[in-house]
C-alpha cells in the first residue's frame, strides 16, 4: 500500500532523506580534514554558489554534513562544538533531524551567528570557510565576530567537505526552456536595455548575473536544475555598452535555444566565467555584485585582477519583482485555475477526513493530483506541508513515510503552491478534523483578524513590509502570543515561490510598489499540539483615496480557497471583519463555482456560506 503511494507522486518524495545517523562519522571525519590543513573550525552554510533556497543535490554539504533537510541554516564546527544555526521556522525540525550528540542546535531568533561565534570560537583560532559559499557583507560581519574572540577568519582554496563527501552527485544539467513573450510580457532585449540603462545612471561598468532567477528573467528562459523552481544555474555578465556574455552548460541547450541566446549575448561555457571576471579586472571596471546572491570568490577575483568589486544590489531584482501587465493577468489565471483545485481537494477532504482512514501523505498525494489534473502544472512549488495534530506546529514540516500520521480529531494545515507557466501559486488552509476545541477557534480567529487587517491595509506608497508586519500580529500580542516568522515573502512568475527583496515582515526594508506580488500569511503555533496559518497572495495596487495627500496602495487578494468557518468565533469579528469575510467567500463562489461539479459547487456553497 505504501509502495503504491508513493509510485502515485510525480512531483515529490516522501522518503526520510534526513541522513541524521552519519553525523557523528562525517563529522569526525570533517574535523580530521581540517586538522591536516592547520584549520581549527570551518564554516559550513546551506547554500550553493548562487545563495540558492533549492541547492541541487551535488550542494547539499550542509544537509550531508548534518542531517538538517531545512532550507536555511548554517553549521559552525569548532574542535569542542558543532553548532547548527537555524531560523524560528525550524527550530523543532532540527532537534528530530541532526544527533544532538555530535551537533548543537541553535535558534537565531535567540542568539545571532556573529555573537555565539564571538563567544566560542577559541583563542587564536583558524576558522576556514569557502569564499563561493558566503556573502561579502555576511564575510564581514563573521571576520568582526571571530576577531572580536581573537580568532582568525580564513579563506579555503577547496571545500574540505569535497574531499570527503565520496559519493556526491554530479551538478545538474537540466534542459533550458525559452519563456514565451505571451508569458514573459517583455522581451529579453528590451529587459538588457533596462538593466544597461539602470548601469549607466550607477556609473558602473558591468553587472555581474550571480541570481539563476534574475538571469532567467534577464533572457526569458527557465530550466530543470533545481528542486521546485524552474531554474537554469549559470552566470551571465552584462556590460554597460554592448553585449552580454552567457556562461551556461552547452549540454542543457538544444539549438533552438542556443539559436535564440546567441542572438541576444555571447553564450559560454562556465568554465571560462572567471576569466570573463579577470577581464573586467584588468579593464579597471567598476563591477556591481549582487550584495544577496554573489560570492565572496567574485569579489576577490574582480578585485586581485585590478577592477573596482561594487557589492550592492542587483537592478534586476526590483525589474522582476514588479510584475507586468502580462505576469499579473498570468497570476490571476494560475490562482484561478489552483483555487479550483484546491477546492476539488478541500472537498474531497471533508469528506474523507471524519472517516479517520486517511493520513497527512495520502493528503499530499490528493491534492497533488488534484493540481496535475488541471492539465497545466508544470511542477509543484515546493514540497507540500501536510501536518496533523503536533505536526501541524511545525511551520515548515515535511511529512515522510516515518513521519506520517493518521489523521485524527484536531487540527491539519496544508501549505501548498504549483508551478504554472503562467504563475507560481503558494496557500495554506488550516482546517478541523472533527469538533475544535474552544482555544483552537479563537487562536485561528485571532490569526483570522490579522490576515483581514494585512488584506485590507491601506498604506502610502514608499510605505515597507516593516511597516504593515504588526498588522497581521496585533490580534495575538493582545493575549500574549506572537510567531517567529514573517507575515509575508514576495512570489515570482514561474520562478521562486519565495522571491526578495519585497516581504512583509520586521526585516522588510524594501518599499511596496504596484505590481509586486507577496504572501498574507500570519500563523500561531503551539509546540507538541496543532498549528494554525492562513495564507493568500495578494498584489499590490494603487488605492485612489479621494482628498489624499499622496498617493496611497493596498492589496487585492489573488488566492480563491474557502476558511474553515467551523474554526471561527463569530464574537471575536468586528463587523468590518465579517464583512470582509463574507465578501471573500462571496468571491470564492463565485470565482470558482462554474468549474466544480455539481456536488462540489453545493459544498462549496455551504462552506462559504455568509457568517450572520
Amino acid at each position: 500500500m505504501m509502495q503504491d503511494q508513493l509510485s502515485r507522486s510525480r512531483f515529490q518524495s516522501f522518503a526520510q532523506s534526513s541522513e541524521r545517523a552519519h553525523g557523528p562519522g562525517r563529522l569526525a571525519a570533517l574535523r580530521q580534514a581540517l586538522k591536516e590543513k592547520g584549520i581549527d573550525g570551518f564554516l559550513v552554510p546551506k547554500a550553493d554558489a548562487h545563495q540558492s533556497e533549492y541547492v541541487p543535490k551535488s550542494e547539499e554539504r550542509f544537509a550531508w554534513l548534518t542531517g538538517f533537510t531545512g532550507s536555511a541554516g548554517l553549521c559552525v564546527v569548532l574542535p569542542e562544538i558543532a553548532a547548527v544555526f537555524v531560523d524560528g521556522r525550524y527550530t523543532l525540525q532540527v532537534r528530530d533531524e541532526i544527533d544532538q550528540a555530535a551537533f548543537t542546535p541553535v535558534s537565531t531568533v535567540e542568539t545571532s551567528v556573529e555573537d555565539w561565534l564571538a563567544e566560542h570560537a577559541p583563542k587564536n583560532a583558524v576558522i576556514g570557510f569557502d569564499p563561493a559559499l558566503h556573502t561579502p557583507d555576511a564575510v564581514e560581519r563573521l571576520a568582526k565576530a571571530v576577531a572580536r574572540a581573537q580568532a582568525r577568519l580564513v579563506a579555503v582554496d577547496s571545500n574540505p567537505i569535497d574531499a570527503i563527501w565520496t559519493d556526491r552527485p554530479d551538478p545538474p544539467r537540466g534542459a533550458v526552456q525559452l519563456q514565451e513573450i505571451g508569458f514573459a510580457g517583455e522581451s529579453a532585449a528590451d529587459k538588457i536595455k533596462r538593466v544597461q540603462a539602470a548601469l549607466a545612471k550607477e556609473r558602473l561598468d558591468a553587472l555581474v548575473v550571480s541570481d539563476p532567477h534574475a538571469l532567467c528573467w534577464l533572457f526569458n528562459i527557465r530550466g530543470g536544475d533545481a528542486a521546485y523552481t524552474p531554474l537554469a544555474i549559470g552566470y551571465a555578465i552584462v556590460p554597460e555598452e554592448g553585449r552580454p556574455s552567457l556562461f551556461l552548460d552547452g549540454r542543457k541547450l538544444d539549438n533552438a535555444v542556443r539559436t535564440a541566446l546567441a542572438e541576444l549575448a555571447e553564450v559560454e561555457e562556465p568554465s571560462r566565467f572567471e576569466e570573463g571576471l579577470r577581464k573586467l579586472g584588468s579593464a579597471k571596471g567598476r563591477v556591481r555584485l549582487d550584495a544577496a546572491t554573489a560570492g565572496e570568490r567574485l569579489r576577490l577575483v574582480i578585485e586581485e585582477s585590478g577592477g573596482a568589486p561594487d557589492v550592492g544590489r542587483d537592478p534586476i531584482a526590483l525589474m522582476k519583482a514588479v510584475k507586468n501587465a502580462t505576469e499579473i493577468e498570468g497570476s490571476r489565471q494560475a490562482h484561478l485555475r489552483d483555487g479550483v483545485a484546491v477546492a476539488r481537494f478541500l472537498a474531497w477532504f471533508a469528506k474523507e477526513a471524519p472517516q479517520g482512514r486517511i493520513t497527512e501523505i495520502d493528503a499530499a498525494l490528493k491534492l497533488e493530483e488534484c493540481r496535475v489534473e488541471t492539465g497545466l502544472l508544470k511542477q509543484l512549488s515546493f514540497p507540500t506541508i501536510a501536518g496533523a495534530g503536533p505536526h501541524a506546529a511545525i511551520p515548515h514540516y515535511r511529512v515522510t513515510t516515518a513521519t506520517n500520521r493518521k489523521l485524527t480529531s484536531g487540527i491539519f494545515l496544508v501549505d501548498s503552491g504549483g508551478q504554472y507557466q503562467d504563475g507560481t501559486t503558494d496557500i495554506t488552509r488550516t482546517i478541523a478534523v472533527g469538533e475544535p476545541s474552544a482555544e483552537m477557534r479563537d487562536r485561528f480567529t485571532r490569526v483570522l483578524k490579522g490576515h483581514i487587517a494585512v488584506a485590507t491595509a491601506i498604506f502610502p506608497k514608499g510605505s515597507s513590509g516593516a511597516r504593515i508586519d504588526a498588522f497581521a500580529r496585533r490580534p495575538l500580542w493582545e493575549v500574549g502570543l506572537d510567531f517567529d516568522h514573517g507575515t509575508g515573502h514576495g512570489i515570482g512568475s514561474y520562478l521562486s515561490v519565495h522571491e526578495g527583496p519585497q516581504r512583509i515582515s520586521a526585516l522588510g526594508n524594501v518599499p511596496l510598489e504596484p505590481g509586486m506580488i507577496v504572501s498574507n500569511e500570519p500563523g500561531y503555533y503551539k509546540a507538541g499540539e496543532y498549528g494554525i496559518r492562513i495564507e493568500n497572495l495578494v498584489l499590490v495596487e494603487k488605492r485612489p483615496i479621494e482628498g489624499a495627500d499622496r498617493e496611497y496602495l493596498g492589496f487585492e487578494t489573488l488566492s480563491f480557497a474557502p476558511i474553515d468557518l467551523s474554526l471561527v468565533d463569530p464574537v471575536l469579528l468586528t463587523p468590518a471583519e465579517t464583512a470582509w469575510l463574507n465578501d471573500y467567500h462571496g468571491r470564492v463562489r463565485s470565482a470558482l463555482s462554474p468549474f466544480l461539479d455539481r456536488d462540489t459547487a453545493r459544498w462549496l456553497g455551504e462552506v462559504t456560506r455568509p457568517l450572520a
